[in-house]
């Protein structure tokens, strides 16, 4: 007997939405031609940041932490990262999503509880974890090298990428030692974070820089996401596939 019927993916994107900011629509599109050339169906949902509770994070197969910093509400984006990484849900961010993953796990794993990001004007003597650039990507593409044997570097097929940006913060230099489990996987030329991965969780990935794709021509990194999302939808409803 043949299955035709195919498993739809709800997946949640956190952030605050605005059709002309690019990065929003690009992340739109990214899924869609992911899905498409994956053979799967989604229902994407977005979830502004001063919305987000547990309650309305339930059952989503994967979270996508969108771009678009500073957020409405912090504490929401927070709260869809910290869940996602606790109840091991595929999870992946761009831009102010990598920047909010990494201050989720400063002050929630790390024990930093004064971390936080500049661009949300930190009151003075704080832990600034996330600190403006001191030469911004903004609306460059740049090439990164990967680390070989990282998640990244598995679902790229390769170790030397280029990506467009469109942000100016990220990892404090201070800091970027000093993340333990959080790894970053992806540097540019100045030896600058542009990606992190938690290797415990089955897909916890979030770059600096805004994954672009158009149809025909998935980008990987979106592609390993559903991937995963579809994975933990099969385990928990028990399905062996279509």
């Amino acid at each position: 007997m043949s299955y035709s019927t195919r498993m739809r993916l709800r997946i949640g994107i956190a952030g605050d939405r605005n059709p002309g900011f690019e990065p929003h629509p690009i992340t739109d599109a990214m899924l869609a031609h992911a899905a498409a050339a994956s053979g799967i169906d989604i229902d994407v949902q977005w979830l502004p940041t001063d919305q987000v509770t547990e309650e309305a994070l339930q059952d989503f197969a994967g979270l996508w932490i969108a771009p678009g910093s500073p957020y409405r509400s912090l504490d929401g984006a927070l709260a869809a990262i910290r869940l996602a990484r606790e109840n091991r849900v595929p999870l992946g961010g761009a831009c102010g999503g990598f920047q909010h993953v990494v201050l989720e796990y400063a002050r929630n794993v790390l024990g930093f509880s004064d971390a936080v990001h500049a661009e949300y004007d930190p009151p003075a003597g704080s832990r600034q974890i996330l600190s403006r650039l001191s030469c911004s990507p903004a609306g460059a593409e740049l090439p990164i090298r990967l680390s070989p044997g990282s998640l990244a570097a598995n679902i790229y097929g390769t170790t030397a990428i280029v990506e467009r940006y469109y942000c100016s913060f990220g990892v404090n230099p201070e800091y970027r030692n000093r993340l333990g489990d959080l790894r970053i996987s992806g540097w540019d030329e100045a030896n600058e974070p542009r990606i992190v991965e938690l290797p415990s969780h089955p897909y916890f990935l979030a770059t600096l820089f805004v994954p672009r794709s158009k149809p025909g021509s998935p980008h990987p990194l979106a592609m390993g996401f559903l991937q995963a999302a579809l994975q933990r939808e099969m385990v928990s409803t028990g399905s062996r596939g279509w």
